[in-house]
């Protein structure tokens, strides 16, 4: 194998990687609907924890692996921490899986409807 193809190889192998971490971000209710919350506006964790009816430390866990896989980001104001959407594209991705999820379900009904 040439150097072209196992350079090649190791990134695809690195993407893959980059990928499988965003997939796993995603991979919580919670942290999805803290995405949702943060695109609407930039918001604290108090106000996260209120708006959301999560516990402050629940809620804290949870930004913080949103922050190591880059899709919130934090800024601080004054004695305030502000979380804000990385990119906005992460929640057109999520509105895309929800499409998806929806043809299934639809999907799934008109079968087990055609069944009865």
């Amino acid at each position: 194998m040439d150097y072209k193809n196992r350079m090649d190889k190791q990134l695809l192998k690195e993407i893959n990687n980059l990928h499988a971490q965003i997939c796993g971000g995603l991979a919580d209710q919670k942290r999805i609907a803290i995405l949702y919350a943060v695109a609407e506006s930039p918001q604290n964790v108090m106000q996260l924890a209120e708006q959301l009816e999560m516990p402050q430390p629940t809620l804290s866990r949870h930004l913080k692996i949103l922050r190591e896989r880059g899709m919130v980001l934090a800024k601080r104001d004054g004695a305030n921490i502000y979380y804000t959407l990385a990119d906005k594209r992460i929640i057109r991705a999520l509105d895309l899986l929800r499409a998806v999820l929806a043809d299934h379900l639809s999907s799934r009904s008109a079968l087990a409807d055609a069944i009865a």
